[in-house]
């Protein structure tokens, strides 16, 4: 039996382009994919729980982690820190288990830093005007806010070349269907089957 290791998936790209959303549907139909719990200094609110909603720490724990290199990424949100807990994406790859991490792209590019062998995603609005009209429909945002989240968008289309997969979100199912190939495509990799059967080779020959 090959004993295969699992892959990090990072999903990330521009507020508003429905990362969430195609996440959420996503986890539908790949149910063997784990999501990766985030850190946070936060305190737990009624009906969380550890480990399952997030990993909750105090500020010394998640500084004394940061100093150690013990967070893949992380960020500091109203005096809370928020961050990925490199051991836990470890542990769960270690036992064969895909990791899906959905994630802003400043956080994504931290990963890559830190995870480089992670397969990186970027998930594209069909256009600024399409993306522009999202962002208007949550209606929790004002005119400036708007303004500033475009303006930041077009900067992370930049960054795209930093990842491995760009993904359209047009239609939320469509991008799914891509999504699931990547991770299908990747597990077919010459180089992750190479390294198996060479390992079940040495085994047989010892």
């Amino acid at each position: 039996m090959i004993d295969e290791k699992g892959i990090l998936f990072v999903l990330s790209g521009p507020s508003g382009v429905g990362k969430g959303t195609v996440r959420k549907e996503l986890f539908k139909y790949k149910t063997d994919l784990k999501y990766s719990i985030s850190m946070t200094t936060r305190d737990i609110r009624a009906g969380e729980t550890d480990g399952v909603d997030y990993f909750y720490k105090t500020k010394q724990e998640f500084e004394s982690l940061v100093e150690q290199n013990q967070l893949l990424e992380y960020a500091q949100y109203v005096n809370n820190y928020y961050g990925t807990p490199r051991a836990y994406v470890e542990e769960t790859l270690a036992s064969g288990h895909d990791v899906f991490l959905e994630i802003e792209v400043q956080g994504a590019l931290q990963v890559k830093e830190n995870f480089p062998e992670g397969v990186f995603i970027f998930l594209f609005p069909p256009s600024l005007e399409e993306l522009k009209n999202r962002i208007v429909y949550r209606g929790t945002e004002s005119t400036e806010l708007v303004r500033n989240r475009l303006k930041e968008a077009r900067n992370e289309i930049k960054l795209m070349d930093a990842y491995d997969y760009v993904v359209v979100n047009d239609q939320v199912d469509h991008a799914v269907g891509k999504i699931q190939s990547i991770i299908q495509s990747e597990h077919l990799k010459r180089e992750r089957i190479a390294r198996q059967y060479k390992k079940i080779l040495e085994d047989e020959i010892s």
